[in-house]
C-alpha cells in the first residue's frame, strides 16, 4: 500500500479534492445571479451537502490508502499549486463541512428573525463564501493558497457579523474589531509565510519541509516561525489574543455564531498545527523550548482565566464565548505536550468541541427567537415554555463540562492521561480543576431554564422545527461521540501520528 497517492486524474472521483471546495465556491456567486431569496437557501444547502458527502468520502480514502495528493490543473508541484489531504486535515473537512451543512436548515427561521429581508440573499453568498473559505484552507499544500483561503473567509465572516446589526448596532463595532485584529494576524502571516519563501525558495508545504529537513534552520525560518505563531494564534483566538472573539461571537447572528464558533478558530488551530508539525517537523518545536515553556503556561492561563470570567457572565452568548477561549486552552496543552497522546487529545478535543459549542449556541438562538435576548434575566424559567430545547442545552453544557457519556469526557480525559504519561501531574489536576469552573457556569444556566419562573403571560411555545433538528442533531452527536469513540480517536491518532512524523516521516514510514 503506497504511502501517498498522488492523482492522475481520471474519473469524477479522482477530483474529489478540488470538488469539495469548487462546489461551495461556484454556488456563492449563483445565488447572487440568480437574487432570490427563495432559492439561495436550497443552493447553499446542496452545495454544502455535496461537499460534506465528499468529505467523507475522502476521510474513509485516506483512513484505507493514505496521503492524497492532487496536483490542480496538472502541474505537479512544487510548479503548480497541490492539494494534500491526509488523516489530520480530513478530520477538520469532515468537521467543517458537517457543521457547515447541519447549521444551514437552522438559518431558515433565526435569518428571518435577525437579518434584514434585503440582505437574506447576501447571507447564503457570503456563508457559501466562508465554508469556502474554510474547506480550502484546510484542504490545499500550498502556504500562500492557506493565506488566499483564509482571507476569503475572513473577508466574508466580517459580513456576517455585521449582520446582526438589526437586533443589536454593537455588531458593526464587533465586526470592525474582528476586521482590524484579523487584519493585524493576516499580516502577520503573509509575513511569516514571506520569510519561509525567502529561506527555502518555494511555496509548496512538502517542498518547504523537505529544505528544513535537508538544511536545518537558521534565523529567517526561526522569524517565519515566529510571525506564523503569532497570526495563527490571532485567528484562532489563542489567550490573550482573543479580544476580538467575545464581542464577535455575542452580537453576531445566531446561526453565524453556531458555524464560526464551531469551525473558524478549529481552522486556526489546525493551521497552526499543519505548520508546526509538518513543515518546521517535530525536531525543530522540540529545540523551542519555547513552544512548550510559552504556549502550555498561556494554555493553562486561558483555561482558568477565561472559565472566571465566564462565571461571571450575564448573558448566555457571551458566556459562551469565554467558555470557547478556555476551550482553546486546552486543545493548546494538548498541543504543547508534543506528545503522540497530547496531540491526539488536542484533535479530538478540536473536533468534540466543535460539536457541542455549535449545539450550545444553536440552543441559545432558539431561546432568542423565543425570549428576544440571550441575557439570563431574559430567559428564566425557559425551561418549562421551551422544555426540547432547553434539555438540548443541558446535554450540550455536560459535554461542555466533560460528565462521562458525552464527548467532552473523552477528549478531556484523553488529555489527562497525555499529562500523567510524561509525569505532569499538576496539568492533570489544572485540567481537572479548570472543568469545575465550567461546572459552576453550565449550573447558572440550568438554575436559569428550570428553577426560576418565566415571565407571566408567557405559554409554552417550542422552537421551530428546523431550529429544533439540527440543534438535537448536534446534542445527540455530542452523546453518540461519547460513547462511541471508534471514528473520533481513529481519525484523531492517525492525525497525531501523520502530524509528528512530518510530511517526511509519513512518507518514509508508509504511513
Amino acid at each position: 500500500m503506497s504511502a501517498e497517492a498522488l492523482h492522475t486524474a481520471r474519473t469524477l472521483s479522482d477530483h474529489l479534492p478540488i470538488l469539495v471546495v469548487l462546489v461551495p465556491f461556484l454556488a456563492a456567486p449563483l445565488t447572487v445571479l440568480i437574487g432570490s431569496r427563495r432559492l439561495a437557501w436550497p443552493i447553499a444547502f446542496c452545495a454544502a451537502l455535496a461537499s460534506f458527502i465528499i468529505s467523507v468520502l475522502l476521510l474513509l480514502r485516506v483512513l484505507d490508502s493514505g496521503v492524497i495528493s492532487y496536483a490542480i490543473g496538472g502541474w505537479l508541484p512544487p510548479l503548480g499549486i497541490e492539494y494534500r489531504i491526509d488523516a489530520a486535515n480530513a478530520f477538520v473537512l469532515l468537521l467543517v463541512s458537517a457543521i457547515g451543512t447541519i447549521v444551514l436548515p437552522y438559518t431558515i427561521q433565526s435569518i428571518k428573525n435577525e437579518i434584514t429581508p434585503r440582505h437574506q440573499t447576501l447571507f447564503y453568498t457570503m456563508y457559501l463564501l466562508c465554508f469556502t473559505g474554510l474547506l480550502g484552507v484546510v484542504v490545499t499544500g500550498d502556504a500562500f493558497n492557506v493565506f488566499v483561503f483564509l482571507e476569503i473567509s475572513s473577508l466574508s465572516t466580517y459580513v456576517l457579523v455585521a449582520m446582526g446589526s438589526r437586533t443589536d448596532k454593537r455588531a458593526l463595532t464587533a465586526a470592525y474589531d474582528y476586521l482590524i485584529m484579523g487584519t493585524i494576524g493576516a499580516t502577520f502571516f503573509v509575513i511569516g509565510i514571506g520569510f519561509l519563501y525567502a529561506a527555502t525558495g518555494t511555496l509548496n508545504m512538502a517542498d518547504i519541509a523537505r529544505y528544513i529537513q535537508e538544511h536545518g534552520t537558521n534565523r529567517t525560518l526561526e522569524t517565519a516561525f515566529a510571525f506564523i505563531v503569532v497570526g495563527m494564534g490571532l485567528k484562532a483566538a489563542v489567550y490573550p489574543l482573543h479580544l476580538w472573539l467575545p464581542n464577535a461571537y455575542t452580537y453576531a447572528p445566531s446561526a453565524v455564531t453556531s458555524f464560526l464558533a464551531a469551525t473558524a478558530t478549529k481552522v486556526a488551530i489546525y493551521v497552526l498545527l499543519r505548520f508546526m508539525f509538518t513543515i518546521f517537523q517535530p525536531d525543530f518545536l522540540f529545540e523551542m523550548h519555547a513552544v512548550r515553556w510559552v504556549m502550555m503556561p498561556l494554555a493553562i492561563l486561558a483555561m482558568f482565566a477565561a472559565s472566571l470570567i465566564a462565571v461571571f457572565q450575564s448573558d448566555f452568548k457571551r458566556m459562551l464565548a469565554y467558555s470557547s477561549i478556555a476551550q482553546i486552552g486546552y486543545i493548546l496543552l494538548g498541543i504543547g505536550m508534543l506528545s503522540t497522546t497530547g496531540l491526539t487529545a488536542a484533535i479530538v478535543h478540536l473536533f468534540n468541541h466543535g460539536i457541542t459549542k455549535a449545539a450550545l449556541f444553536m440552543g441559545v438562538g432558539a431561546l432568542v427567537l423565543r425570549s428576544g435576548g440571550s441575557f439570563y434575566a431574559k430567559i428564566e424559567g425557559m425551561g418549562k415554555a421551551m422544555p426540547f430545547t432547553s434539555f438540548a442545552i443541558v446535554i450540550a453544557g455536560l459535554s461542555l463540562i466533560g460528565v462521562p457519556g458525552t464527548a467532552g469526557f473523552i477528549s478531556k480525559w484523553v488529555l489527562v492521561q497525555a499529562a500523567i504519561e510524561q509525569g505532569y501531574w499538576p496539568l492533570a489536576l489544572a485540567i481537572v480543576g479548570s472543568s469545575l469552573l465550567a461546572i459552576i457556569y453550565v449550573w447558572r444556566v440550568i438554575e436559569t431554564l428550570y428553577m426560576k419562573q418565566p415571565a407571566e403571560g408567557w405559554t409554552r411555545q417550542e422552537a421551530p422545527l428546523t431550529m429544533l433538528v439540527p440543534l438535537w442533531i448536534m446534542a445527540g452527536a455530542t452523546v453518540w461521540f461519547g460513547v462511541d469513540t471508534d471514528l473520533t480517536m481513529t481519525a484523531a491518532r492517525a492525525a497525531a501520528d501523520g502530524l509528528l512524523h512530518g510530511f517526511m516521516g509519513g512518507v518514509a514510514s508508509g504511513n
